[in-house]
């Protein structure tokens, strides 16, 4: 009878745990949704809001800003986009709460001091990778890409024997919206960087000397990641290469700073020798506690 009890008594706590993750999850799910309909309700506002740098663009040529849509539903799923896009930024602060109410009972108080700046800096850093993307990355995309309109002339033409062509940009709505999207949606993520790999020096997963030993690898993926989330032009890939690549870099600085915090403590409470002592034997791959049986 008592194997039963312990039984009971352990997954008595886990249903407790499921049933207060379902309740964070539920409440996440409407924040989220009570931002969709808001955001929906102002769609035409927000994305004409979106708009501007392809207005900038167009207003420097000399050209009307006039996106079209191209199929009977398609002001529809503009509509419904632009309100999952807001929906997720309006209720994101009140998701990353719920995370952390259910996440927070289980830390020791040194951890919540060390976990809680790292949850405060990651919307911080998506925001900020954002506007670059809409305030800096955009305009220049869009730039380059109407760069290859064509204007015919009627002199051309009439020499020629022939009808001006032209070719102008006469853009989707929709497609508009889906490429500025993965702009800000691709620099927001990237912005992460810092806050990722500061998280796991923190945890001692990752350490600076690391980093810095697969920078040529760091590299290479960064190029490969710019190619992937960017339209195949050279100066987004640039941009975006650039950004990451520092982010990197200041990453590695991060974690520095934070290793260096941990030895000054270390060697505060006297345990900095005896945990060097240990990596080393650790990194030499000698099982330390066999050899001090053998010693016995």
């Amino acid at each position: 009878m008592s194997g039963l009890d312990d039984i009971d008594d352990s997954a008595a706590p886990l249903i407790e745990h499921l049933a207060e993750l379902r309740n964070r999850l539920i409440h996440s799910v409407v924040a989220f949704i009570i931002g969709m309909v808001i955001c929906f309700t102002v769609a035409t506002p927000i994305f004409n809001f979106l708009t501007a740098p392809l207005c900038q663009v167009l207003a420097e040529r000399g050209q009307d800003c006039d996106l079209i849509f191209i199929s009977p539903q398609e002001g529809f799923f503009v509509a419904i986009k632009v309100s999952l896009l807001g929906g997720l930024i309006l209720s994101f602060p009140y998701i990353a709460l719920q995370m952390w109410r259910f996440v927070a009972p289980g830390l020791y108080k040194s951890e919540k001091g060390a976990f809680l700046p790292f949850i405060v800096a990651s919307p911080f850093m998506f925001v900020l990778g954002a506007a670059f993307a809409f305030y800096v990355v955009t305009p220049l995309a869009y730039d380059f890409f109407l760069g290859f309109q064509q204007f015919g002339t009627k002199g051309e033409a009439v020499r020629e024997g022939a009808a001006p062509l032209s070719v102008v940009f006469q853009g989707s709505a929709q497609e508009y919206l889906n490429l500025t999207i993965k702009f800000i949606v691709a620099f927001g993520l990237c912005f992460q960087l810092p806050v990722l790999l500061t998280l796991m020096g923190k945890a001692g997963l990752v350490s600076a000397s690391g980093l810095g030993s697969v920078r040529k690898y760091a590299v290479v993926a960064i190029l490969v990641l710019a190619a992937l989330v960017t339209p195949p032009d050279v100066i987004t890939q640039v941009i975006l290469f650039t950004v990451v690549y520092g982010l990197y870099e200041v990453s590695i600085l991060l974690v520095r700073r934070v290793e260096t915090r941990r030895e000054a403590k270390l060697r505060a409470e006297g345990l900095w020798f005896e945990d060097d002592e240990a990596e080393a034997d650790l990194a030499a791959g000698i099982d330390t506690d066999s050899g001090r049986d053998e010693t016995r």
